[in-house]
């Protein structure tokens, strides 16, 4: 089993998450991810970076809870602002889903986050 560590400390915004991503498993590979969680659902796959052709991984996330607080309420709020103002999306369900996040329904950029790792079950998501 391969070992991964996210320096949580270093993630202060859905931007610095991608970032570390980049450092911890893109650092031999002559591109980055993009910021999505679509690209992070790739990753975890396991057909690039260096993940590639590992059947299990454990990655350990340290100062998890600062990083739950980084990308909690007003990230994932900025976030889906940003959804709604541009053209390129479904606005109005970005819209919702702001309106659910404002009345405390809603989902926050890190708990979609972990949802993704929760989708791979060869990758343990150690919280440290």
């Amino acid at each position: 089993m391969t070992t991964f560590t996210l320096n949580g400390a270093a993630i202060t915004s859905i931007s610095s998450f991608y970032a570390e991503l980049n450092r911890v498993f893109m650092a031999n590979e002559d591109w980055k991810l993009g910021e999505s969680l679509d690209a992070l659902n790739d990753l975890l796959y396991g057909g690039y970076g260096a993940l590639h052709g590992a059947d299990t991984a454990t990655i350990i996330w340290t100062n998890y809870e600062s990083s739950r607080e980084a990308l909690g309420e007003a990230a994932t709020r900025a976030w889906l602002q940003a959804k709604i103002a541009s053209p390129h999306f479904n606005t109005d369900h970005f819209a919702k889903e702001l309106a659910a996040l404002n009345n405390g329904a809603g989902q926050t950029y890190f708990a979609r986050i972990l949802e993704v790792f929760a989708d791979h079950r060869n990758i343990t998501l150690q919280p440290a």
